[in-house]
């Protein structure tokens, strides 16, 4: 099968094209620190040819999950630690994504700290927080002052993921995110050089990528877009010229990969992003959000991707490599238990053989 050959992505050599998605689970707790019961979840899951991590925070105050994980201090470099020896022990390979929510944090997950933006819009609706549902915030909209510290954020993130352990970086630039909130015309209504064309509007995520990879190393620094994703109030008026654009723009960086999400969680736009993405992108695309292996399999045969990005089935199925390999049955995933604290749901899903 295709998505068992080899892959060259970046500074690694993928054994297989199965990559472990990005998926939030909120097991950090409300102190944002990786713990054993992380470890022991990515070591589960290490015969996928990569593994990223959950979005992790590049700096305080930037929360909105409550209790998802950050890299900003030493004392969370040296949690992680853990992860990344559980993994490569097991012979696994992982990124961190590395990501500022914008204006999905909210004041009261982060201790009254203003949320920001590209610009003065908030999320629609309400947000979950420990004090129940409340309204979403209007965001500051950044200063052209306050985006450099947040670029070199980045940079430091990084550099502190690779000081933890992890093989690489994953830049969130997807899902309604800060990245992502500069990139589309819905949330960016900005008339400086941030704001207006597509130039201006990718200027903030090419800043980012260059500051990441002059920190580790370009080779070493994947990215994730989403340009046709509704969720957290996200629009653009052309998301299949913006692929084009990005997926142009991006060749100048030898990154280790482009991952899209091809889909909109709620089928509000519709489009052909991955077809545009693979004639101008020259390096490795992964595709991702609801591919059955055998789509996988034919996706990677025909040359339309490189590898393929698997959520909710690889949260379910520790060993979905070997199911696929296998032709196996897969575990039904209980959405139930994506976010709640605990073991439930997370680490005591079944192997075909118990390890």
């Amino acid at each position: 099968m295709s998505l068992f050959n080899p892959l060259k992505l970046g500074a690694l050599t993928l054994p297989n094209r199965i990559i472990l998605a990005p998926l939030t689970r909120t097991r950090a707790g409300a102190e944002h620190m990786p713990n054993d019961l992380m470890a022991e979840y990515y070591a589960q899951r290490a015969s996928g040819g990569l593994l990223t991590t959950e979005c992790t925070m590049v700096q305080e105050h930037t929360s909105a999950f409550y209790a998802e994980p950050g890299i900003y201090s030493a004392a969370q470099i040296e949690g992680w630690k853990k992860t990344t020896s559980a993994v490569h022990a097991k012979g696994g390979r992982i990124f961190m994504q590395i990501w500022h929510a914008g204006r999905a944090a909210h004041p009261d997950l982060n201790g009254g700290h203003r949320t920001v933006s590209s610009s003065a819009i908030a999320i629609e609706g309400d947000i979950q927080t420990p004090a129940g549902k409340v309204p979403q915030a209007v965001p500051h909209a950044l200063s052209l002052e306050e985006i450099a510290p947040i670029v070199a954020a980045f940079a430091q993130a990084a550099q502190n993921a690779m000081a933890a352990g992890f093989d690489g970086v994953e830049v969130h630039g997807a899902n309604g995110y800060l990245i992502d909130q500069f990139l589309r015309d819905g949330s960016n209504q900005r008339t400086d050089a941030y704001g207006g064309s597509m130039d201006n509007r990718a200027r903030f995520l090419l800043e980012v990528l260059t500051a990441v990879s002059n920190a580790i190393g370009s080779d070493r620094v994947g990215l994730r877009l989403s340009p046709l994703n509704s969720y957290n109030s996200m629009k653009d008026s052309d998301p299949v010229a913006l692929t084009s654009f990005l997926a142009d723009k991006l060749n100048a960086f030898n990154l280790a990969y482009l991952h899209l999400m091809r889909a909109d969680f709620f089928g509000l736009q519709q489009a052909d992003v991955m077809t545009v993405a693979r004639e101008k992108y020259k390096g490795v695309l992964i595709g991702n959000m609801g591919y059955k292996s055998d789509e996988a399999e034919a996706a990677i045969s025909a040359g339309k991707l490189d590898a393929v990005a698997f959520g909710t089935a690889f949260l379910a199925n520790p060993d979905l490599p070997e199911r696929i390999a296998a032709k196996a049955a897969l575990n039904a995933p209980d959405s139930s238990t994506f976010y709640t604290p605990g073991a439930k749901g997370y680490t005591d899903y079944p192997a075909l053989v118990a390890a």
